[in-house]
């Protein structure tokens, strides 16, 4: 499915891969289509083939979903073997939760639950690394929804790290990026989380859906601003995103 932007482009689109069948891109679907990028939204799981060939587009983001990188299921291993492809073209790669623990596992790294049965379902704290610093300005607080994460394979970049999952944020290469926690729920899809997920808030370290609301209204904004600036890093030309990483990266060393 192609969605486009209200305004004429000539941005190549971005390949949105979804896990089920009423999942949504969310936030970063919207962001991108306000950039002026069309969305060729991919739901393997239902039987829609990955391109063979990252040449029709400018990038990739492969999201969450409720099964693990782990599993046997035919197009878990298949996403997982499709990701060599943006990364061999050095084409701009995003996964969000499930989607960054495959392209974790691709590259060789392990996907597992915490040692003690931790979870992280709700907002919880982040800290941006030296790297992760220079590059812009964090959310202290973030949302999420799992049961697992990922280590840090050789070769990538630490941005950011949290408390029960060390490992939140992390760069492989110039251009392909992995995230643990979840910046693209709109209110309403929050709002579903929280009904669906009801189950799974007696888990260890899970909070309660009031707290997930709650901290909505709380935290929601920065998150929301950092997630269109992060954006723009990702799947903007580097010149258009220089001026506004080198206000940070110029603070950090000036403090360091």
């Amino acid at each position: 499915m192609l969605m486009l932007p209200s305004r004429r482009t000539k941005k190549l689109p971005v390949l949105i891969v979804l896990h089920q069948e009423r999942s949504s891109p969310g936030r970063v679907g919207q962001m991108l289509v306000d950039k002026g990028f069309p969305l060729d939204i991919r739901r393997p799981v239902l039987g829609d083939p990955l391109p063979e060939t990252m040449a029709g587009h400018s990038g990739a983001v492969i999201f969450g979903g409720p099964m693990s990188a782990n599993d046997p299921d035919p197009f878990v291993k298949a996403e997982i073997d499709w990701i060599g492809i943006p990364l061999k073209e050095n084409k701009p790669f995003l996964g969000i939760c499930l989607g960054a623990q495959m392209m974790v596992r691709h590259l060789g790294g392990t996907v597992a639950p915490d040692k003690d049965g931790l979870t992280e379902i709700g907002w919880y704290p982040l800290r941006p690394t030296e790297h992760g610093r220079l590059l812009m300005h964090w959310p202290k607080m973030v949302y999420h929804f799992h049961k697992e994460g990922f280590d840090a394979p050789r070769g990538v970049q630490l941005l950011a790290e949290g408390d029960a999952y060390p490992n939140q944020a992390i760069r492989c290469g110039d251009n392909a990026w992995g995230l643990q926690f979840h910046a693209e729920l709109t209110r309403a899809m929050m709002q579903r989380w929280v009904v669906h997920g009801e189950h799974r808030f007696i888990m260890p370290n899970a909070q309660k859906g009031r707290e997930h609301l709650d901290g909505r209204m709380i935290f929601d904004a920065p998150l929301k601003e950092w997630l269109w600036n992060f954006l723009d890093i990702v799947f903007e030309r580097p010149e258009t995103v220089r001026a506004r990483t080198e206000t940070p990266r110029r603070q950090a060393l000036q403090a360091g």
